[in-house]
Parts: structure tokens; C-alpha cells; sequence
């Protein structure tokens, strides 16, 4: 099965490409996740983790 997909693969012209650009999508977009991490403002973190506590508080006082 592997030697009919690799020599299938080897015959599509420019198929090298595909690997580099996936690996570029996924750098990039990791970059920009990270960056994002490290800038977030402190307030906003902090509001955001708060949320299921509050979900939880909210579904305990309607039972």
C-alpha cells in the first residue's frame, strides 16, 4: 500500500510544495498564538478564566 501511494506521489509535479506550505501554516499560526499569549492584557485573562465559575454559580442558584 505505501509503495503504490509514494510512487503516485512522486509523479504529481510540484507535490514538495504541499509539505512546506503546510509547515508554514503551522509555524505561522503558532507564532501568532503565542504572540497573542504573551500580550494579552492581564483584566482581560482574568475575566475569561473566571467564566465557568460563574456558569456554575448561575446553574447551582436556579436547581
Amino acid at each position: 500500500m505505501l509503495k503504490f501511494v509514494k510512487g503516485y506521489m512522486e509523479n504529481i509535479e510540484g507535490v514538495a510544495t504541499y509539505p512546506m506550505l503546510s509547515l508554514l501554516i503551522f509555524f505561522v499560526f503558532f507564532v501568532l498564538l503565542f504572540w497573542w499569549v504573551f500580550t494579552a492584557s492581564k483584566d482581560y485573562i482574568k475575566e475569561v478564566s473566571e467564566i465557568p465559575l460563574e456558569n456554575n454559580n448561575q446553574q447551582n442558584i436556579e436547581l
